[in-house]
């Protein structure tokens, strides 16, 4: 299979039966799924079964995929947002991210590389306060978050999966930063017994160039 092809003609081979098309598109787009999953659910479990529900949808309905409308992975993040849904509201419960110790601490580090809007707060001991603070969220504000922070999509393509518009995702990613910091600040606080006028380190960041 030739490695210059583009999602969209890697869809269009597996839709005519080519099973090397198939294993293709997923080694390059199931660790996008996979980490959105983590992040919005909290569960390595739930991920993998939500990664793997998103792919045999892809097998089955794929045609239903309009390129005009946003990147593939954005199209396979948009499944797997609704099968999330589903899958929190049935079970009524989350697994906390930290079940997965280490594992996790590294997926969610592939996230902060350097140039990352999160790199600031994301250093050493403040990468769990970090993931901790991102899954507490509200899920209409965690989803920004993991969508245009982590996940690196354009408001565009954020506003296609959510369905709502550009307004609403820049809305709701403002709040979503602010209430990150006030969670953060309060944790580094607790963490490091200071009383709560004292200055963090957290406080000392500058919002905007942490989360622009």
């Amino acid at each position: 299979m030739p490695s210059n092809l583009t999602d969209c003609e890697l869809l269009q081979l597996m839709l005519s039966g080519n099973e090397e098309a198939f294993t293709a598109l997923y080694r390059l787009r199931h660790i996008n799924v996979y980490q959105f999953a983590l992040h919005m659910g909290g569960s390595r479990t739930l991920a993998e079964d939500v990664t793997q529900e998103v792919f045999m949808i892809l097998i089955r309905e794929g045609r239903l995929y309009d390129q005009s409308r946003g990147s593939l992975s954005a199209y396979l993040c948009g499944i797997a947002r609704n099968l999330l849904l589903r899958r929190l509201e049935r079970d009524k419960v989350y697994v906390p991210i930290a079940e997965d110790g280490d594992e996790c601490a590294e997926t969610f580090d592939q996230f902060v590389a350097e140039g990352d809007p999160l790199r600031e707060l994301t250093h050493n001991e403040t990468i769990e306060l970090v993931r901790q603070a991102v899954l507490s969220l509200p899920a209409r504000y965690r989803e920004v978050v993991v969508l245009c922070d982590l996940q690196e999509m354009s408001y565009i393509e954020a506003a296609n999966i959510l369905g709502c518009a550009i307004g609403t995702i820049r809305s709701r990613l403002h709040r979503a930063r602010s209430l990150l910091l006030d969670k953060l600040k309060a944790a580094e606080i607790r963490k490091s017994g200071a009383e709560p006028g004292t200055e963090s380190g957290i406080e000392k960041c500058n919002t905007k160039r942490c989360f622009a």
